[in-house]
């Protein structure tokens, strides 16, 4: 008969012992192999990246007929960050909103510690295998050197949160489940990208209270939105892009910027060449050791005029801009540029359509290199 009076005190000696081992594997080796952990592979090493030749992909997310869904692509391994050459800017802009903006940038709620620490390893992770010369980390020594900044950083003594900012230009917002509702609920964040919403109010609250100003979101999306996240495995990351059409490049903008306040005004004196797109390229996984989600994106701006040499996209976004759901567009506020945008988007389409790029009469649709058009990898 077995004493149960030793099952216990076993039991605690065993898992003692396996806790001393995980701990002294961290201090000799450092984290785990997360790519193994995840199951998702390791990207392919950029040797030769340079990161001021470095070119973002072409995201044009042009959908038609255009109504609110997820629109999710599985995400490809080698691209969950994207270095090109904004790099630096970016990064000094991302220090420069943090010292003025202080928690309106960073912020984080107890229990969301063991998290920020894991997504910071995953992403160190990932930065030194797919751009070997420009990132190196001796887990020993807790040293991370960012030979792009000419920067060193001791991981021991730094702030997850602080570092993502201070080395990757994108944000990051984790979510974990709520105990007592079963709900996602974001707890921590680095938030530089912000475009009329604010890191505060949407800070302890869940999916569909984040989401809330979403057109078509709590009658379309929310259930299938909550099912997705209960379910989502570390193995199967997944992407997707959100756009805008911006005067200028914004990064960071708020009701009251007067930016941000011209969106409901047509400037006669706007030039096409002053309108940009400006593309949230957005991640989403599951954390394999804290079990969070992490949603992390990265804003891209091209300018407008590129269109004209993009076939399909001048035809297909002028739809969009005409047609689309009204509520869907007020969202975007693409109001303010409308004026200017479509008589342009017009004369490239016919110039498209009389160089022969694109066929006569084609009916709008979402293009087949969705998010990008064709050709686009020979430009």
């Amino acid at each position: 008969m077995i004493n149960q009076e030793l099952i216990y005190p076993t039991i605690a000696i065993i898992f003692g012992l396996t806790l001393c081992k995980l701990l002294f594997s961290r201090l000799t080796h450092g984290p785990p192999d997360y790519f193994r952990l995840s199951g998702v592979p390791a990207p392919t090493p950029l040797n030769e990246f340079d990161i001021t030749k470095a070119k973002a992909r072409p995201y044009r997310p042009f959908r038609w007929e255009y109504h609110q869904n997820m629109s999710l692509k599985k995400m490809e391994p080698d691209w969950w960050i994207e270095l090109e050459s904004t790099y630096c800017e970016r990064i000094a802009q991302r220090k420069q909103l943090y010292a003025d903006r202080g928690k309106a940038i960073i912020d984080a709620m107890p229990g969301s510690e063991q998290a920020c620490k894991e997504l910071m390893e995953m992403v160190i992770q990932f930065l030194c295998t797919r751009y070997p010369s420009q990132f190196q980390v001796d887990w020993r020594s807790g040293l991370f050197q960012n030979r792009i900044l000419g920067t060193r950083s001791n991981l021991g003594a730094v702030d997850p949160l602080k570092f993502l900012l201070d080395h990757v230009p994108e944000d990051f917002l984790v979510t974990q489940q709520d105990e007592k509702t079963g709900l996602y609920v974001l707890r921590a964040a680095v938030s530089c990208s912000a475009v009329g919403w604010r890191l505060q109010e949407k800070m302890g609250r869940s999916l569909h209270e984040i989401h809330e100003p979403v057109p078509d979101y709590k009658t379309k999306m929310q259930f299938s939105m909550e099912r997705y996240f209960s379910r989502l495995p570390c193995d199967k990351p997944i992407q997707r892009g959100s756009w805008a059409l911006e005067i200028g490049q914004p990064l960071y903008s708020q009701p009251g910027d007067p930016h941000f306040d011209c969106r409901g005004t047509q400037l006669p004196e706007l030039d096409v060449k002053d309108i940009y797109l400006r593309v949230d390229w957005q991640t989403l996984r599951r954390l394999p050791v804290s079990r969070a989600i992490v949603f992390n994106f990265k804003a891209f701006f091209t300018p407008t005029t590129d269109f004209r040499n993009e076939p399909y996209i001048p035809k297909l976004l002028a739809k969009v801009l005409r047609e689309g759901k009204k509520s869907l567009l007020e969202y975007k506020s693409t109001f303010h540029i409308e004026h200017r945008m479509l008589p342009a988007l017009d004369l490239w389409a016919g110039e498209q359509e009389e160089k022969g790029w694109v066929p006569k009469g084609w009916k709008e649709r979402t293009l087949d290199e969705d998010p990008y058009f064709p050709g686009w990898n020979k430009l």
